[in-house]
C-alpha cells in the first residue's frame, strides 16, 4: 500500500468518526439546580425561566424549587410552613442549591440569617452539591437597605466558602443607570417581569459561564398538554440592556468538583 493510499484511508476514517452520532460519545452533562426560598424566587417563574434561557442555547439545565411565600431559611430548616426542602436535598442529586432568605432577614434577624445559612451550606456540601446564596435587593422605598443586605450575604458566603449571586447589587446598578426600567412589582418589594428576567440572566451566566447576548427577549416553554407558555415577553431594547449589564458585571463561580 503506497503512502497516498494510506493517507486517503486515514482521512476517510477520521471523517467517519466525525459523522457518528454525538450520542455515542455521551451527551452534555445536565445541571440539576434546586431553588430554595420564597416569593422572591417564584415570582414570574424564575427557576423555569433559567431553564428556558438555557434551552434556547441548547444547554440542559433542570430546575426545581422548594418555595413558600414569606418563608425564611429557618422555617425551611425546621420544615415549617409545609416546606419540603430537606427531603428534596435527601432525594435529589443536585449540582447547585440556590437559597434566598427572607428579604428583611439580614436587617431584622441577622443572627438567624447567619445560623441557618451556615447549617444549610454544611448540609448541601455533605450531599455533594454546591451552595449558592441568592442576594436579595432593597425595597423600592428604602434603597439604603442594600449595603446591609450585601454585607450579610457576602460575609455568609465567605464564612461558608459558598458562592453569592450578587443580584441585589445588579439591581442597584441597573436602577442607577436606567431608573425608568421598573424592576419592581407594584408593591415595591417583589420583582416585576423585567426584574425576574434580569435575575434569570444572572443565574444563566453563573451556571453556564456563557455570555447572555443571544438569549431571546421572548421565552417560552411547552406545558404537559403541548401548549406554549410565555414565560417572558420584554421589549427588545430592554432585554439588550439587561444582557449588556449582566455580561459586564463580575459574577464569580468558585471552583467546584463533584
Amino acid at each position: 500500500m503506497n503512502c497516498n493510499h494510506r493517507k486517503r484511508i486515514c482521512q476517510l476514517f477520521l471523517l467517519a468518526i466525525l459523522l457518528l452520532p454525538t450520542s455515542l460519545f455521551g451527551q452534555q452533562d445536565t445541571l440539576r439546580v434546586l431553588f430554595v426560598g420564597n416569593s422572591y424566587t417564584y415570582f414570574w417563574n424564575l427557576p423555569q425561566l433559567v431553564t428556558a434561557m438555557a434551552e434556547s442555547q441548547g444547554i440542559p439545565i433542570i430546575t426545581r424549587q422548594s418555595t413558600v411565600g414569606g418563608s425564611t431559611l429557618e422555617e425551611h430548616w425546621k420544615e415549617e410552613k409545609e416546606t419540603k426542602t430537606r427531603a428534596l436535598l435527601e432525594s435529589g442529586d443536585w449540582d447547585y442549591v440556590v437559597m434566598n432568605n427572607h428579604s428583611m432577614s439580614t436587617i431584622n434577624t441577622p443572627a438567624d440569617f447567619d445560623k441557618y445559612g451556615k447549617l444549610f451550606a454544611e448540609l448541601i456540601k455533605a450531599k455533594g452539591a454546591k451552595p449558592v446564596f441568592y442576594m436579595t435587593w432593597a425595597r423600592k422605598a428604602d434603597p439604603s437597605m442594600q449595603p446591609t443586605i450585601t454585607k450579610g450575604y457576602n460575609e455568609l458566603g465567605k464564612s461558608t466558602q459558598s458562592n453569592v449571586m450578587p443580584v441585589g447589587e445588579i439591581w442597584k446598578k441597573s436602577i442607577g443607570l436606567k431608573p425608568e426600567i421598573d424592576l419592581y412589582f407594584p408593591d415595591g418589594s417583589h420583582p416585576s417581569p423585567e426584574g425576574t428576567y434580569l435575575n434569570a440572566l444572572a443565574f444563566y451566566k453563573f451556571l453556564t459561564g456563557n455570555a447572555t447576548a443571544d438569549i431571546p427577549h421572548r421565552l417560552t416553554r411547552i406545558d404537559k398538554d403541548g401548549e406554549t407558555m410565555y414565560l417572558a415577553i420584554l421589549m427588545e431594547d430592554v432585554a439588550d440592556y439587561f444582557q449588556d449589564l449582566v455580561d459586564n458585571f463580575e459574577i464569580k463561580n468558585l471552583p467546584y468538583e463533584r
